[in-house]
């Protein structure tokens, strides 16, 4: 596995003249826009990086963009990898291990989600505070290697506080309504069952989705500092559930983006 996250690693900085991002970036479903903000150096087809998966979901672009954003060299995935898509734990969240050898020591992440939270509107944009795994695997499974992470990895701050609490912050000074939740991780492709959003909500978690917490679990397993953040796009509240397309939550995500942008940017300049 080193060698693989060595050898992509190494095409990438030859294909930067060695440019050395601080920040990574993971953008979800329709929230690829914030790549508009960024001054970008470096456009990477995943297709070019030995040993990548391919996105294959629409409103996934699939490439990396390297760049400065606020000031701050960042390096942006224009489009994730998904459990559904039949990838496993490991394929998932490689970039991310590859992110860690080029010297990324922050990861901001970004997902669609399904509120339960009785208190969320649609279009809700929701600070991560914390998750629950129901995927079927673990990325962490397996013979450990030790240069990576360690083998019993402490989760009990799996999202920066202090990033946190600056989001919070941006958000009031610039008038932006958050709610700050627990999101809970599902292999996916189906949306939720009425049933499931209620088991769910009862379990803990305000948002749901498909994505975002493998990405989390390897993150913090190289010592990286996460910082995470959902669009509410479609509605499970119990009493209340909608029915929903994957071509309306790119809607609803595309719309409520420039607000998350407006954080994530501020953020970067504050963190970077």
């Amino acid at each position: 596995m080193l060698e693989l996250i060595q050898q992509s690693a190494h095409h990438i900085l030859e294909k930067t003249n060695h440019f050395k991002p601080t920040i990574g970036i993971i953008l979800g479903s329709g929230l690829g826009g914030l790549v508009k903000e960024i001054e970008v150096k470096y456009t990477i087809p995943y297709t070019e990086i030995p040993n990548f998966p391919q996105s294959t979901v629409h409103g996934h672009k699939g490439q990396l963009i390297l760049g400065y954003l606020s000031g701050k060299p960042v390096l942006a995935m224009q489009g994730r990898f998904h459990f559904y898509e039949g990838y496993d734990m490991k394929q998932i969240t490689f970039p991310v291990r590859v992110m860690k050898q080029m010297g990324i020591e922050k990861l901001i992440v970004s997902n669609a989600a399904g509120g339960m939270n009785p208190e969320f509107q649609l279009g809700e944009l929701m600070i991560i505070k914390d998750h629950i795994n129901l995927f079927p695997s673990n990325p962490l499974i397996g013979k450990n290697d030790d240069t990576l992470g360690p083998r019993f990895l402490d989760m009990s701050e799996a999202y920066c506080k202090e990033y946190r609490e600056l989001a919070k912050q941006i958000a009031e000074k610039n008038n932006i309504r958050v709610k700050e939740g627990v999101y809970l991780g599902v292999s996916g492709p189906c949306f939720e069952t009425p049933a499931e959003y209620r088991a769910f909500w009862r379990l803990g978690a305000d948002a749901v989705g498909m994505s975002t917490v493998p990405e989390v679990i390897v993150a913090k397993h190289g010592g990286m500092k996460v910082f995470g953040m959902s669009i509410i796009t479609d509605l499970g509240i119990e009493g209340h559930v909608e029915n929903v397309s994957h071509e309306e939550v790119l809607k609803v995500a595309t719309a409520q983006e420039p607000k998350m942008t407006l954080i994530v940017k501020e953020l970067i300049k504050m963190i970077g």
